[in-house]
C-alpha cells in the first residue's frame, strides 16, 4: 500500500493557488495518487449593500451557487471532475480543510503560502492553521507563481533530524516514502557546537540503523534554521522535510524552528 494513495488540495481561486497545481500533479504522479479539491466559502459574509436588498438566507444560497459553479470549473484542464473529486464546504476555511483530511482519510494536503506583514500572515493565516491543526502530512511552498517545479525525474529530497524523540518517527517516513518513489534522500543535521559533531555523527548514525534507513548525512554548523537550508539548497533538494508533532496539545504543532523552515525555505516543506 502507497503511503499517499489520497491528496487534498484546498482551493481558494487566487494566483498562488494555480501556480500551486503543477506541485500537486508532481506528488500525483510520484505517488499514483488521487486528487480531490476542497473549497471553503463563508456564507455569513455581506455587503451593506446587498442586505439592503435582500435576506441574508437568499444571499448565502446565491454565493454558494457561484462558489459551486467556479469550483467545477477551476483548474478542469489540470484536474478533469470525472477523475478529481471536487468538495465545497462553508465555515472557517482551516477548520474545514482539517476535518475534511481527517474524516476523508486523506494521506496529504497540499497548499501555498501566502506573504503578508504579519508573522502568522507570512504563511496566511489559513495555511499557519492548517500546519497547526491538520493530522496528515502537509506540503507547502512559498511564492509558487513564481517557481517552475524541477522535472519529476528529478526526486532530491532532504530531511532535516534535531535528534529529538520525535526524529525517529520522522526519518522512517521520510525514508520510506522516500523509498517508495525513487528518491534520493539527504539526512540533515544543525550543530550549534562545533566540539559535539562527533557525538552527533554517532547519534545520527545509530538513529538511521535504528530506522533501516540508508540515507546520506550532513551536519551543518551554525544557527539552526540557516545552517538547515544551506545544507539542503548544497544538497539539490527539491524538498525538505521537518517533523511538526511534537509539540501536539495546547502549545500547537507549528513550532518557530518549523515555522521558520516553511516561511523561508526556497523550496517546497512537507512538514510530517
Amino acid at each position: 500500500m502507497s503511503m499517499i494513495e489520497r491528496i487534498l488540495f484546498p482551493v481558494d481561486f487566487s494566483p498562488s493557488c494555480t501556480a500551486m497545481a503543477p506541485y500537486v500533479i508532481r506528488a500525483a504522479e510520484m505517488f499514483c495518487a488521487h486528487v480531490s479539491l476542497v473549497h471553503v466559502c463563508d456564507l455569513a459574509s455581506h455587503n451593506g449593500f446587498e442586505l439592503l436588498v435582500r435576506v441574508p438566507q437568499e444571499i448565502a444560497e446565491e454565493h454558494e451557487g457561484i462558489a459551486e459553479e467556479r469550483l467545477q470549473s477551476f483548474l478542469e484542464v489540470e484536474f478533469p471532475p470525472a477523475a478529481s473529486a471536487r468538495i465545497l464546504r462553508s465555515g472557517e476555511a482551516a477548520a474545514e480543510i482539517a476535518e475534511i483530511a481527517q474524516t476523508g482519510r486523506f494521506d496529504l494536503i497540499v497548499m501555498p503560502t501566502h506573504a503578508g506583514r504579519f508573522r502568522r500572515m507570512l504563511l496566511g493565516s489559513t495555511t499557519a492553521k492548517v500546519l497547526n491543526d491538520a493530522e496528515c502530512p502537509v506540503l507547502t511552498t512559498q511564492h509558487a507563481e513564481g517557481k517552475i517545479p524541477r522535472p519529476l525525474e528529478h526526486r532530491v529530497w532532504a530531511c532535516a533530524i534535531g535528534l529529538s524523540q520525535d526524529s525517529d518517527r520522522v526519518l522512517r517516513m521520510a525514508s520510506r516514502s522516500a523509498a517508495e518513489v525513487g528518491a534520493q534522500l539527504t539526512v540533515i543535521h544543525a550543530a550549534s557546537d562545533p566540539d559535539a559533531l562527533n557525538v552527533r555523527r554517532r547519534q545520527l548514525d545509530e538513529l538511521l540503523e535504528k530506522a533501516g534507513c540508508e540515507a546520506a548525512v550532513q551536519i551543518a554548523t551554525g544557527p539552526v534554521k540557516e545552517a538547515l537550508l544551506e545544507a539542503a539548497c548544497r544538497s539539490g533538494a527539491d524538498a525538505l522535510i521537518v517533523g511538526r508533532r511534537l509539540g501536539a496539545g495546547s502549545l500547537g504543532r507549528l513550532k518557530d524552528l518549523t515555522y521558520s523552515l516553511i516561511r523561508d525555505s526556497p523550496f517546497p516543506v512537507l512538514s510530517v
